[in-house]
Parts: C-alpha cells; sequence; structure tokens
C-alpha cells in the first residue's frame, strides 16, 4: 500500500506541475485539493503530498486561510531573470569564442535547434527544448553553481517563454534566426552570433513577456 501511495504522489505531482508549466494552471490561478482529484481521479492523499512539494519548489503558494494558488510571475520575475540570462549567457558567448570552440560549440547548439524546430507547433514543448539550448550555451563555463542558478529558475523560464511566445515572439522567426546564429558562429563571428541571441531571446523574449503582464 504505501509503495502504490508513493506512485499516485509522484503521478499527481508530474501532472499538476506539467500543467502548471504548460499554462493550463496560469499563474496566479486559485486550486483546491476537491478540484484536483476530481481532475485526476485521484484521492486527497496523494494530491496532498504533490501539493506540499509543489509548495516546497515554489511553484505553489498557500496563505493564512491555507488557500492554493499558482505562484504569479510579476514584472520583476521577469526583468531579473532575463538580466541573468544576457549577463551569463553574453559571458558565455565570449568565452566560446575567446576558448575557440565556437565551431565546436555551433554543432553542439545546432542538435538543440533541430530539436526546437520539430517542436515549433507545441509551445510547451519548443520551451522546453529551448531552454535545453540555453542551458548549452553556459555548459561552457563548466560550473555547476552557474548550472544551478539555470536549473532553480528553469520553471519559471518555462512559464516566461510561453508568456513571450503568446504575446509577440514568433517560434518560426526565432527558429530560422537561430539559424542563422549559427552560420555567424561557424565562421568565426561572434558579435553578429551573440547580436541574433540578444534580439530574438533578451530584448523580444523580455518585451513579450512583460506585454502579457500589462494586457
Amino acid at each position: 500500500m504505501p509503495e502504490k501511495t508513493a506512485s499516485l504522489s509522484t503521478q499527481a505531482y508530474d501532472k499538476i506541475k506539467e500543467n502548471i508549466l504548460n499554462l493550463t494552471y496560469p499563474p496566479g490561478m486559485p486550486l483546491t485539493e476537491a478540484m484536483l482529484t476530481a481532475e485526476l481521479g485521484m484521492s486527497r492523499s496523494p494530491i496532498r503530498a504533490a501539493i506540499q512539494l509543489l509548495q516546497t519548489e515554489g511553484l505553489l503558494i498557500s496563505d493564512y486561510y491555507k488557500s492554493i494558488t499558482v505562484r504569479d510571475i510579476t514584472e520583476k520575475d521577469i526583468n531579473e531573470l532575463y538580466q541573468i540570462r544576457e549577463l551569463l549567457e553574453g559571458a558565455a558567448f565570449r568565452l566560446i569564442f575567446t576558448s575557440g570552440r565556437y565551431e565546436e560549440y555551433s554543432y553542439r547548439l545546432e542538435e538543440k535547434i533541430v530539436r526546437m524546430f520539430a517542436t515549433a507547433d507545441n509551445t510547451f514543448e519548443w520551451e522546453i527544448a529551448d531552454t535545453a539550448m540555453h542551458m548549452e550555451i553556459i555548459s561552457i563555463f563548466e560550473n555547476e553553481r552557474i548550472n544551478k542558478i539555470y536549473e532553480n529558475n528553469l520553471c519559471e523560464l518555462i512559464r516566461i517563454g510561453q508568456y513571450s511566445v503568446r504575446n509577440g515572439m514568433q517560434i518560426s522567426k526565432t527558429n530560422e534566426n537561430l539559424k542563422r546564429m549559427i552560420e555567424y558562429m561557424r565562421k568565426g563571428d561572434a558579435e553578429h552570433s551573440f547580436a541574433i541571441l540578444k534580439a530574438d531571446h533578451f530584448e523580444i523574449g523580455r518585451d513579450s513577456a512583460l506585454k502579457a503582464k500589462r494586457i
């Protein structure tokens, strides 16, 4: 019986988390145990365990009255996360070129971008592929602490990324621009390759996400 409960708790956790990340349960949405048990067809015990874990991770919050809400995303969150990305990935790009590994990384990033093309019709899957591409960029540091910064904010990056796509950032255009970025990397052109990443992912991405919060 305990093993079954643990298995159901994991299933509940996975499904609720997926619904939070793909915006089925959007930021600020109130949730109840009764609603979740009905939707997932489970008893309250595994649902309660899943909620507690998601609260620990910061995806769900509860107030004094123990009401449960999907953690909101504020303009401050968006600005801070994009600032972190631009600072770290800008430094990573410089290192990719100054270390002479730009051709190697052009192929490593191209592999991730192929996945982005393959998932272009599914915003959630595309965002997961996109975050994998960004993780590949910062892998040049070989720094576990930097990796953890991204991993700790991965859920928010995925949710914010979908805000961007829904409010101005075009997947097909972004994919094509990333192909151009790879071409510039192969030529050893650091300036133009990073300019594409900055314009598409840091400027358009951030502005589109902020637009979603102001609608």
